[in-house]
């Protein structure tokens, strides 16, 4: 394929719910979306994850579009590129910017399945036809709004349940949901909360019987964690610390995590993300797929994603009507029993919705 054409268009989707973290709060969510267009007139779609405020790495909304325009794009515009797995030798020599480089190269995984004639899944080696989906919830003004929210989202079926910690908000919110509900499979999000002088904090939620506690220090430790690790019966999940295959390798080698977290966007694009998914699955490390808040095009490409074999626990991608009164793709992400189908049809199996696209849209610029 060669590009001739990409559009970067800003957009700003109002949130059903804000979503509290140990970070912050987030009411609506401002994305970039990324649609290119080869000279066989295929068109492919990426989305760019990051948030406006760098609070989850430094990448922002407004860095994402800059590499975008001043670096990506340039590289890639007018290039013949035979297969998807060369845009990250393209980018080699640009530090990081994963969620930059990962929105480009969604769209690039677009175009390639479409003209090869297969569903993104496929592409990427996925075999699975339905993936089992858990549901994130952030932190509520209460602990009996927090076991409300629990129950209605395990009536509708999601297979497992992650809420957010933080200091002075952990072991006795965990010990009042398993008071209520024993047999939840549960999760704890700390988003880097915590540093090794809380170990007997976090030591405490081993009594809760919980699949994982997600990045509970620093994020770009892997050292502190395996320290941590040796100390706790649950496994720990690395997040925000793995953004690469190399960060992987390692912390697998000292023995940081239990389970790893893979964000397409925050290991910089499909690639790179099946590399880990592959290293992972060598090394019996279970891993599932974590959630930035997408709209449809990203929650597609997680979708996608999560086909592949060893995504063995339950991810973020919850569907569309969780978080949006209106998502940006036809059909919307539809959850049934726990579930998500793994669309069969080429490309990402999702059509963009360019009137809802048009009426969130702030601003756009193409490229030629």
């Amino acid at each position: 394929m060669k590009l001739k054409q990409i559009t970067v268009r800003h957009i700003k989707m109002p949130m059903k719910a804000p979503f509290t973290t140990s970070f912050g709060t987030i009411d609506e969510k401002e994305l970039l979306l990324i649609e290119a267009i080869d000279q066989s007139g295929t068109v492919g779609w990426g989305e760019a994850v990051a948030f406006v405020a760098p609070w989850y790495t430094e990448e922002t909304l407004k860095t994402t579009w800059h590499m975008l325009e001043d670096f990506l794009i340039p590289i890639l515009l007018h290039k013949e590129i035979g297969h998807p797995d060369e845009v990250s030798a393209l980018f080699s020599s640009i530090r990081r910017n994963c969620m930059a480089k990962s929105s480009i190269e969604g769209a690039i995984w677009d175009i390639y399945a479409q003209q090869t004639k297969q569903s993104l899944a496929q592409a990427l080696g996925g075999d699975k036809k339905q993936i089992e989906v858990g549901v994130s919830v952030g932190i509520q003004s209460s602990t009996e709004a927090l076991i409300d929210l629990l129950k209605g989202h395990v009536n509708k079926g999601y297979k497992r349940v992650k809420v957010k910690i933080k200091p002075g908000h952990d072991v006795e919110v965990i010990r009042a949901i398993r008071t209520e509900m024993p047999d939840l499979p549960l999760m704890v999000d700390a988003n880097s909360a915590y540093t090794l002088n809380d170990m007997d904090v976090l030591q405490q939620l081993d009594a809760f019987n919980l699949l994982m506690i997600e990045q509970p220090l620093a994020v770009d430790d892997i050292v502190d964690h395996a320290k941590l690790q040796r100390k706790l019966k649950t496994p720990i999940c690395l997040d925000e610390s793995i953004t690469s295959y190399e960060d992987a390798r390692k912390a697998i080698e000292l023995g940081s995590c239990g389970v790893i977290n893979i964000k397409i966007g925050r290991v910089g694009g499909l690639t790179e993300a099946r590399r880990i998914h592959d290293l992972c699955k060598e090394n019996n490390i279970p891993v599932w797929c974590g959630g930035m808040l997408e709209a449809g095009i990203g929650r597609a490409h997680n979708i996608a994603l999560t086909s592949l074999t060893n995504f063995v626990l339950p991810g973020d991608t919850a569907g569309s009507s969780h978080y949006w009164y209106e998502d940006i793709i036809t059909p919307e992400v539809i959850v049934e029993g726990g579930y998500i189908r793994v669309p069969q049809t080429i490309g990402i199996g999702y059509t963009p919705n360019m009137k809802i696209i048009d009426k969130l849209t702030i601003s756009k610029k193409v490229y030629q």
